[in-house]
């Protein structure tokens, strides 16, 4: 009998002011266990991107996906994760006998789904999901950097800390920047 395909799926992104959402579904390999997998958030940049490498290598399958500005801003945000989970599930190379999904709300999948919340701690699959997720995320905020350095993306990734608020007052908001979000607009209403 073959092993069952459980799927983990993650998303990273929702909460950023500026940026694509990004989503992972992985099927870990049971023959090949990797150690050291939680939730991203739990883990140095250093640690996520050698863990990822490794997730990547071992991995039975894996996909990201993403919802792209427009997306986000003509669906809105939760729509927009719901389409990234189905792409990153559908972009499998092998369909899944069950898909656990990080939260409390499961896109239309084919199969057994399940949403788990607090997942990328308590299924190792979601935590391998967060963790590919947040490096391919990571690694394109820092690529944007270099197109708008006055916005420190490489430092906060797009999430509204004070620095990225301090920089939209003065700057106002650049292309990749969620216009429909409320702290965006409201800088957008004083420019």
């Amino acid at each position: 009998m073959r092993q069952k395909l459980i799927c983990g799926v993650d998303e990273v992104g929702r909460g950023a002011g500026a940026g694509e959402i990004y989503c992972a579904a992985v099927i870990l390999n049971g023959e090949n266990p990797i150690s050291g997998i939680t939730d991203s958030k739990k883990l140095s940049a250093k640690k996520r991107t050698t863990l990822a490498q490794e997730i990547r290598a071992k991995a039975t399958a894996w996909c990201i996906a993403t919802a792209s500005l427009e997306e986000i801003v003509e669906l809105n945000v939760l729509y927009a994760t719901m389409l990234a989970m189905q792409r990153a599930v559908n972009g499998l190379p092998v369909k899944p006998d069950k898909t656990y999904i990080d939260g409390n709300r499961a896109p239309q999948l084919e199969g057994e789904v399940e949403t788990v919340i607090k997942g990328d701690l308590k299924i190792i699959e979601i935590g391998a999901a967060s963790i590919i997720a947040k490096v391919a995320r990571d690694e394109k905020m820092i690529e944007l950097h270099q197109s708008y350095p006055e916005y420190g993306f490489d430092q906060h990734k797009g999430y509204l800390t004070k620095q990225h608020l301090d920089a939209l007052q003065k700057h106002g908001p650049c292309a990749i920047h969620r216009v429909t979000y409320a702290p965006i607009k409201r800088v957008l209403n004083n420019h």
